[in-house]
């Protein structure tokens, strides 16, 4: 290995980086377009399994084959890594008959992967390979191959596992995410299983969590000049205020860009009615609604995005404000 590197430009490293992004992006392309009913097949295995998966892999095999675990586990199919190696040295042991074996190899020769298949199948375990070679031992001894066959890596030396350990990677992916849909795993599944992430914690928290309310919601009567409203938007720090009919009913907001776009249209807009400014169809959501939920609602609402929710009961009245800094400094962003 030369000790002094090539010397070349930004754009030739861009070209590089881009070449394999291409190689890698056309080999899953590739291999996806040629699923058929091996991998129904596998699906079907383990959507019946009434025990563990059990995936196993050697090198960077080895590594694919612990994501693909992870993944399995965290999309409710119970799984678990097992060194092909240390696995015929006593841990077999924690294999039970109906268990589901993945085996993961480039090569499908792999010795160390290869014996530990014949002590499975005696277990009674339904063999599932992910291979790229149809004539390899490990096809030969597998009940189902799913094939991830790659015309070269995307290594300019054709040698370094990146194609094919991407391929494979996503081969597992697809096994896991057709058996999510097939189990109709929710979020709020995949929330249980992630309790102390960022995610679980957006999937799993409620509206009421993080709104503001009692002292801190402004409210004003539509009664109001929006001269009279702007003590209440200036002095709760929110943005913006509810305003409600005489019986408390939520009837508009009026936010900071409301004011703005009133004084620029009449120079006395202050001394007018508050009405007149509102918006009177405003964005709503329940107390016990995901945040998850809320943070949809700001984004993907059909008049355009908004970074205050009003929280209303049953009744259609005010009980809090959400604003998406609040969903920022809870870390769910």
């Amino acid at each position: 290995m030369n000790d002094r590197p090539l010397a070349c430009d930004d754009a030739e490293i861009l070209a590089s980086g881009r070449r394999t992004f291409r190689a890698e992006a056309a080999a899953v392309e590739a291999v996806g377009a040629g699923l058929g009913p091996a991998f129904a097949q596998a699906v079907r295995a383990i959507l019946e399994c009434r025990g563990s998966v059990l995936v196993t892999g050697l090198g960077k095999s080895g590594l694919v084959a612990r994501k693909t675990a992870a993944t399995l586990t965290a999309t409710g199919t119970p799984s678990l890594f097992i060194h092909p190696v240390e696995a015929t040295h006593g841990d077999l042991g924690i294999v039970r008959r109906g268990d589901v074996l993945i085996a993961i190899s480039r090569s499908g020769n792999n010795r160390e992967v290869n014996n530990l298949i014949g002590p499975c199948r005696q277990l009674g375990m339904t063999v599932i390979a992910i291979t790229g070679r149809p004539d390899a031992e490990l096809a030969r001894l597998a009940d189902v191959v799913l094939l991830c066959l790659i015309a070269r890596e995307a290594c300019p030396l054709g040698l370094t596992p990146t194609s094919s350990a991407t391929v494979a990677a996503v081969m597992g992916d697809a096994l896991a995410l057709a058996l999510l849909e097939l189990r109709g795993f929710t979020s709020e599944d995949f929330a249980a299983f992630h309790p102390s992430g960022a995610l679980g914690r957006s999937l799993l928290m409620r509206v009421s969590e993080l709104m503001h309310s009692g002292e801190q919601l402004p409210v004003v009567s539509r009664r109001v000049s929006l001269r009279e409203a702007l003590p209440e938007i200036v002095g709760k720090r929110l943005g913006g205020t509810c305003v409600v009919d005489d019986a408390g009913l939520l009837v508009g907001i009026c936010v900071d860009g409301d004011v703005k776009r009133a004084l620029l249209a009449d120079e006395n807009a202050l001394d007018r009615p508050i009405t007149e400014s509102m918006n009177d169809n405003p964005t709503v959501i329940a107390p016990d609604s995901l945040v998850a939920s809320a943070l949809r609602l700001m984004e993907r609402r059909p008049q355009g995005p908004v970074t205050l929710l009003i929280v209303v009961d049953g009744e259609r009245r005010p009980v809090g404000l959400l604003h998406i800094h609040d969903v920022l400094r809870a870390g769910l962003l």
